[in-house]
């Protein structure tokens, strides 16, 4: 049960790059990009194909990085530059992602067992440290390693994008997402800005995927199927329970809300009649109640103050009533 509870950690520490990105494009620009289930593919072919090459890893990840900024920046031009409707824009980008990345793969599957990863320098490089916790504390997992370079990756993206969010262009890109039409008014490049927001959007999204891709073992063309859910349960679950008040914040609650999606679904996985084919399904429900659940509580919360006003002006009439 500690395993499966620490693998959870890793892979939500991983996929929380992803949930910053589809973040950027669903909240930031408000824009429905679902070129996030190809662009995920995308960094993970591309970064295989590399290192299997015999390229250095975090070259081919931050070639993945490069890739998947290309992929978001070709669905702003389709959107901005096409005048094709934001949904379908993404659909399309994602559709043609499919025959690129088995292009770039030449064939559907590209195991890294075999091959020097991110994920095993960093863990021989801990090599050390997990043999002197596990001779203090030997229930503990065998290896640190991903845990604390997962940690340290994504407090770095965090902050990048915090503090990216806060100069001229960050300001000008959250104001194209708030309100389009005022910043054209005041001759703002609105194109040029939302292309750019979606080049970072899926440039974090394909790295995850490089990064997935080297922790699994394998880039498969199929492992991007569903991410745009995932992206947006780690979103929602994290905004329902650690709120997005400030950008600070929020940045925060989609890195806390990916881990706690990972470790709902491993735990609704050991209950005996779930099934590994029934993980969408429970992705499904846990969206739905991220999104209901919070509207409940505030109508209730609403109710009840609506109740004390009345019963407070009933009171002061009857006062005044007494009084007379």
């Amino acid at each position: 049960m500690i395993t499966a509870l620490f693998s959870s950690v890793e892979a939500g520490l991983l996929y929380a790059l992803m949930a910053l990105g589809v973040y950027i494009s669903f909240r930031i620009l408000d824009f429905p990009d679902l070129t996030v289930d190809g662009s995920f593919v995308t960094g993970a072919a591309v970064a295989s194909v590399l290192i299997v090459g015999g390229a250095n890893p975090f070259i081919a990840s931050l070639a993945a990085l490069g890739a998947g900024f290309l992929a978001g920046c070709a669905t702003g031009l389709l959107h901005t530059k096409g005048k094709i409707n934001p949904l379908l824009s993404g659909i399309l980008m994602m559709i043609a992602l499919y025959s690129i990345n088995l292009r770039i793969m030449d064939k559907p599957n590209v195991p890294l067992l075999q091959q020097e990863t991110v994920m095993t320098i960093i863990t021989e490089a801990f090599q050390r440290f997990d043999q002197a916790l596990t001779t203090f504390i030997p229930f503990v997992p065998k290896t640190w390693a991903i845990i604390v370079f997962g940690v340290l990756l994504v407090t770095i993206v965090k902050v990048v994008i915090d503090l990216f969010l806060k100069t001229e262009v960050g300001l000008a890109l959250r104001a194209v997402g708030d309100n389009k039409k005022m910043i054209a008014s005041f001759s703002g490049n609105t194109d040029r800005l939302t292309i750019i927001g979606l080049g970072l959007s899926n440039a974090l999204v394909a790295f995850s995927g490089a990064l997935i891709a080297q922790y699994s073992g394998f880039s498969d063309i199929g492992m991007g199927i569903g991410m745009i859910v995932i992206g947006l349960a780690s979103v929602i679950i994290g905004e329902a329970l650690f709120g997005a008040k400030t950008i600070v914040r929020a940045t925060l609650a989609v890195i806390l809300g990916a881990i706690v999606y990972r470790i709902v679904i491993t735990l609704a996985l050991r209950v005996q009649f779930l099934e590994t084919g029934d993980v969408k399904l429970i992705t499904a429900l846990i969206v739905i109640l991220a999104l209901v659940v919070p509207q409940m509580v505030a109508t209730r919360a609403e109710k009840q103050r609506k109740a004390r006003k009345r019963g407070a002006a009933v009171a002061s009439t009857q006062a005044d009533y007494e009084s007379v």
